[in-house]
């Protein structure tokens, strides 16, 4: 069937520290396949259900590349005009993910584990140093990622502040004009580039060297193909993490029973993070759309070929998958989230993610037994206007 309701605007709200706008389980129970208004490109199909959002995820039907110089609808002013790896459908995206998969395998991530418990051990020292009340945002949580996606890619941390300044505006909505989050865009294309050139001149054997390589010798990769996939890994590789774990931490500190269960045993720290995963809405607004490239049908709603469709950030929260899906329980069994996506574009730096959420919460929690926010919760400040959400500043004392 085919539905004739009034379009809703969407995002239904402004993002608010890590609710969940009650809009989505609403929909969930009486119209999961509905109909939203974007602030840009028209109308889209909305699906808020586990199973169609990982229907919507997994089949080929729905095309990420298909939105490439249109005028889609979506949150943010800009049109997707730079192809990248997420951009691309099967048979170009697998062939763009295979050059750089070696990076992220489990193994490799288990290898930088090591590393990155000597590099929060470092920033820690320096917190306990500098004593209370500390930021950790700007002491942990922002130079983690970005010093290890930094060394994997072979990109110089002195120009950290730089590049983090782009990145923050090429991730807006509304935070910054059109003109400024395109300039950050382009910036962010000028330094990759720069950053390619020298690889040609004295090649390396980080990621960023492998494409270049790929690129040069086994034409495999087109010169924008290169600098988009660096951009997309420089930028991912650092904000998701980043903001999620001041998200994670946020949540720990403002639940004492949860964080007393972790504190107690913390063998539990891998299944604490799932759980954080999946009950954690990152995304501030709506998504990446895709388009359906012929008839299909979600929930006895036909969604018609040409039609832009978002997946809602209920699915995770679905009672008809998850049991008591409001509550967080680090011994929830079966905990099949889809945090980093599913099918082709599951997210190539999960592992990576996992592992360094893990260290991260972990040391933490092992260095500061009595951690606490030196602010009231409800006083923390969090970035608005932009696609991720995650703490401005986080203030704990000790």
């Amino acid at each position: 069937m085919t539905t004739s309701q009034e379009p809703r605007s969407y995002p239904f709200s402004e993002a608010v520290r890590l609710d969940l706008d009650p809009t989505y389980a609403e929909l969930r129970e009486t119209n999961p396949v509905s109909r939203v208004r974007l602030p840009y490109g028209g109308d889209a199909w909305l699906v808020t259900k586990y199973d169609d959002v990982k229907a919507v995820m997994g089949d080929l039907r729905f095309s990420r590349a298909a939105v490439l110089g249109r005028d889609v609808p979506r949150a943010s002013p800009a049109i997707t005009n730079r192809p990248s790896i997420l951009s691309t459908d099967p048979p170009e995206h697998g062939r763009l993910r295979k050059l750089v998969a070696k990076g992220f395998t489990m193994r490799r991530v288990e290898q930088l584990r090591e590393r990155a418990q000597v590099l929060v051990d470092g920033l820690l020292d320096d917190v306990e140093a500098k004593g209370a009340p500390a930021d950790l945002v700007e002491a942990l949580n922002m130079p983690l990622p970005i010093t290890i996606i930094c060394e994997l890619l072979g990109v110089p941390y002195e120009d950290r502040d730089q590049f983090r300044n782009w990145s923050d505006r090429a991730l807006a909505i509304t935070a910054f004009t059109p003109e400024e989050i395109t300039e950050a865009f382009e910036d962010l294309q000028t330094y990759i580039a720069g950053l390619v050139a020298e690889r040609r001149k004295s090649p390396t054997e980080d990621v960023l060297g492998t494409l270049v390589t790929a690129r040069d010798e086994g034409d495999r990769l087109s010169e924008e193909e290169l600098v988009n996939f660096g951009v997309t890994l420089l930028v991912a590789g650092h904000e998701t993490t980043a903001n999620q774990l001041g998200n994670f931490i946020y949540t720990l500190l403002t639940n004492p029973e949860r964080l007393a269960e972790l504190r107690a045993d913390p063998e539990l720290l891998p299944a604490a993070v799932e759980e954080l995963l999946r009950i954690t809405p990152l995304g501030g607004s709506a998504g990446f759309p895709r388009i359906a490239v012929e008839d299909v049908e979600l929930s006895g709603v036909t969604i018609k070929a040409g039609d832009a469709v978002f997946v809602g950030q209920a699915g995770n929260r679905d009672p008809a998958m998850f049991e008591r899906p409001g509550e967080i329980d680090f011994h929830r069994e079966n905990n099949a989230h889809v945090a980093f996506g599913h099918g082709v574009h599951h997210c190539i730096g999960a592992p990576l993610a996992r592992m360094e959420l893990q260290v991260g919460i972990g040391s933490l929690l092992r260095r500061f037994p009595s951690l606490e926010l030196a602010v009231p919760a409800d006083e923390v400040p969090f970035r608005k206007g932009r696609l991720v959400r995650g703490p401005q500043e986080l203030l704990v004392r000790w």
